[in-house]
């Protein structure tokens, strides 16, 4: 989701590897510790991993999500679960200024103990006046009138957030007024003034008014509590020191100021907290309206011959990894609907440069893309096909052990046998009789690798093992490796589980690898013995005659219909239905779960309290706060009500919306406009209309029905434009070599790792390039320099707020690249 900033779109993402070391015991006995990690935007937790259990080092898991808002620090916090008091942490914060500075690197962050008073906590509007009052007597008294607005962002303290403000002026008389307490919000609007008695200044005239020196350095003190019931007293949420001389001669100063916190923890080794290893990967991209793109999107999207010479193949030879290439040009042709061709056309260009032993075994930008459409396009056919029998393992936890070393005294070597037998079997079958079901994209891919190969090499296999070494190694072999990172399973299983889905991922991938001497393929002789099993010519034939063919003949198949439903996602949230259409609502928390057939709620984990066919879903939108005063709302729209839900955070809330979307894009009866507001008080909150069934006033947002435009062209151009900025060194070389082979003739030399087929085009293509780039730059720089002209701190952007501002001046300082 994006957050829109003038005229641009700001889209933001982040993906992250934990892991943790030296952290230490507990004094005693048992010093082994039940270990979990949050990832969190500021206070907002968005992501939790399981409890690791008796362990010291932590080992955590990856984790990528779309940030949906603005954020100030990314902060990962280890708890140690303790069953008789609450769970302790100490954590590691990250500004977002300083992302950029660990993007993709392996960096150790010494932890630090969690104290509440050492992160920003939200913002407070403030106005502060000078002014004369008249009494009865005819006295003139100055005075300063703190005007306390609004505040916003406050945390929630023990699932509450009561706040009111206390309002005092530094000096002899320091007494503090108070606000009222407003309940239970963390957005509080208090609209209340407090008047203080100033100095009255020696050359006051009518037409000048400041403060005596004595005072122009007292402090206006405002500080924020919430309202507790403990016998602890309230807690301290922040506070404001703000200087009387920033009233200046006007006497008026308004503005938002953010709420610091004085550090009240005591002092800690930080060696003694042990570290914690963490892999940042923060894209944050500004995309420009549409037709800013065109000169580089007609450059990506027309095809060249040869294939060296065109735009996404230079790409992929600049860049240091082919994955980066790959994940925005993969999403930028399927988008285009033009991502069979592309693959076909490098992939051909591949196989001719290369032998039928190693045919697509290196991370080369074909086999990078074919990986990356497989996810994109395969995730559901992955779900359907794997997720029954993935869930089934790793709820049964069946030994399945088959290494005599590490075999336990209270297992039985044949037991185990015969447990990962059945479970290989199992897997096996319902791969090989799932190819009517394999994504059209993915068929049509297979079939131009299965033509290649066999055009290019007189081997016959050839044509079978160019197939299986995507479908099998790369596609349905880590998918059951790694459960969780296809979006299986939410957790990575546990140790026992996970060496489970290991025996079973190598048999399946030796066995869909078609390798003529399959015992000779694993290195451990327990599992050459376990492999005997399977070495029966049925097995190959499946693969082959029942299987590769099928998905690797060419036109659409039919998707079949799925008897037994498949569970896509589940959770506990809060929700709210009222009996009637518009009656009062009761915010509840229930377990909801969503099946390919049905969206329900439930008490507990059994007996469904409501069932929605996902026929009945009509649309799947967000709904404003205004309408509960409650953040991460959202609302499934039925034909007779609609059902309120509030999500846990704003990254889990994005995802049922999108998933719910989703699986109901196809139905008949979805509505073209909603309500983004409840109807309460008889009126909707959003258009102001009386009658309950008038029809929605906004669009709805629902995803369109085909992968090639689920995805945002614009964002993957401008993320390839990013891409070639970073690599820009490396393209003006690549347009000397080509240069210099176009009037020297081609030679070996130092750019001699470019592949440059025909150096003519190549040369035509990166001039083209460098100069759609070029322009983009100068936009891009353009911008950064009038959004800091144009920022005015205290307004739309709070005092205090350095992250904000250091990152406005980094970015107004670049320079544009010399082309």
């Amino acid at each position: 989701m994006a957050v829109e900033e003038e005229g641009l779109r700001v889209f933001q993402s982040v993906k992250i590897k934990i892991e943790a070391k030296n952290i230490p015991p507990y004094p005693g006995p048992n010093r082994m510790r039940d270990c979990y990690c949050t990832v969190n935007l500021d206070q907002e937790e968005v992501f939790r991993t399981k409890i690791v259990e008796k362990s010291l080092p932590f080992y955590g898991e990856d984790f990528y999500c779309e940030i949906p808002r603005s954020f100030r620090h990314l902060s990962f916090y280890i708890f140690d679960r303790d069953v008789f008091r609450r769970d302790s942490s100490i954590k590691v914060a990250v500004k977002k200024e300083d992302l950029q500075k660990y993007h993709g690197k392996d960096t150790w962050f010494q932890l630090q103990p969690v104290s509440a008073d050492s992160e920003v906590q939200g913002k407070v509007h403030l106005e502060l006046r000078l002014s004369e009052v008249i009494t009865d007597s005819g006295v003139v008294n100055h005075k300063l009138a703190t005007r306390v607005l609004e505040c916003q962002g406050l945390p929630i303290v023990n699932g509450q957030c009561d706040p009111y403000a206390a309002v005092s002026l530094l000096g002899p008389s320091s007494e503090a007024k108070k606000t009222k307490v407003k309940r239970k919000t963390n957005n509080p609007q208090f609209e209340e003034t407090f008047y203080f008695e100033v100095t009255r200044p020696l050359s006051y005239t009518k037409r000048q008014f400041d403060v005596e020196e004595e005072d122009v350095d007292k402090l206006a003190l405002v500080d924020l509590w919430n309202a507790s019931n403990l016998k602890f007293g309230d807690e301290f949420l922040g506070g404001v020191r703000v200087p009387l001389r920033v009233l200046g001669q006007a006497g008026v100063h308004d503005a938002y100021f953010l709420l610091p916190r004085e550090n009240g923890g005591k002092s800690v080794k930080v060696e003694d907290l042990g570290s914690l290893r963490l892999n940042i990967v923060y894209t944050e991209d500004h995309v420009f309206p549409s037709e800013h793109y065109t000169p580089l999107r007609d450059l990506l999207l027309q095809s060249a011959n040869p294939v060296s010479a065109s735009t996404a193949h230079i790409l992929g030879e600049v860049c240091r990894e082919k994955q980066e290439a790959a994940i925005p040009l993969v999403r930028l042709f399927l988008h285009y609907g033009k991502i069979v061709p592309f693959i076909s056309a490098i992939a051909h260009a591949e196989i001719n440069r290369t032998d039928p032993n190693t045919i697509f075994r290196g991370n080369s930008l074909t086999s990078k893309c074919i990986d990356e459409t497989m996810k994109l396009a395969g995730m559901h056919y992955l779900q359907v096909t794997l997720k029954p029998i993935i869930d089934e393992i790793c709820t049964e936890h069946k030994s399945c052990e088959i290494d005599p070393v590490k075999l336990k005294e209270s297992e039985n070597l044949e037991t185990n046998r015969e447990n990962l037998r059945q479970y290989v079997d199992r897997i096996f079958n319902v791969i090989t009789t799932s190819g009517v079901r394999c994504p059209t994209v993915m068929c049509d891919i297979f079939f131009s690798l299965r033509e290649s190969a066999a055009t290019r090499f007189q081997d016959q296999d050839v044509r079978y093992t160019a197939v299986s070494s995507f479908i099998f190694l790369r596609f349905f072999a880590p998918a059951i490796l790694s459960p969780n990172l296809f979006h299986l399973r939410p957790h990575h299983p546990d140790p026992a589980t996970s060496r489970t889905l290991t025996l079973i991922s190598k048999t399946i991938q030796t066995l869909g690898s078609l390798a003529k001497s399959k015992s000779a393929n694993f290195k451990e002789s327990y599992m050459a013995a376990f492999y005997d099993y399977f070495n029966e010519q049925k097995y190959a034939d499946a693969v082959k005659n029942q299987f590769l063919d099928l998905i690797s003949t060419s036109g659409k198949w039919d998707q079949k219909s799925i008897e037994t439903p498949i569970m896509l996602k589940e959770f506990m949230i809060k929700r709210a239905q009222g009996r009637n259409r518009f009656g009062i609502k009761n915010f509840k928390k229930r377990w909801f779960r969503l099946t390919n057939h049905e969206f329900t709620y439930h008490k507990t984990k059994e007996g469904a309290l409501c069932s929605i066919p996902i026929e009945n879903i009509l649309a799947v939108e967000r709904l404003e706060e205004e309408s509960f005063k409650m953040k991460n709302m959202f609302q499934v729209i039925q034909p007779e009500r609609a059902l309120y839900i509030q999500a846990n955070n704003c990254v889990e809330a994005r995802d049922w919306i999108d998933i719910l979307t989703k699986v109901s894009q196809c139905n008949r009866k979805r509505l073209s406009t909603y309500h983004p507001s409840a109807y309460l008080n008889g009126h909707w909150l959003c258009c102001k209309l009386s009658a309950d069934t008038a029809p929605g006033c906004t669009p709805c947002t629902g995803l369109p029905a085909n992968i090639q435009l689920d995805v945002d062209g614009d964002r993957e151009t401008e993320r390839i434009y990013s891409l070639f900025c970073t690599y820009m060194t490396k393209l003006i070389k690549m347009q000397a070599c080509g240069s210099k082979s176009v009037y020297d003739g081609p030679e070996q030399e130092e750019y001699s790792t470019f592949v440059i087929d025909d150096p003519q085009e190549t040369y035509k293509t990166l001039k083209q390039i460098i100069s759609a780039v070029q322009t983009l730059e100068q936009q891009h720089t353009k911008y950064k320099r009038d959004k800091f002209k144009k920022t005015k701190i205290g307004s739309e952007h709070p005092i205090g707020d350095k992250s904000f501002q250091c990152y406005i001046r980094q970015q107004s300082e670049n320079t544009t690249y010399s082309i």
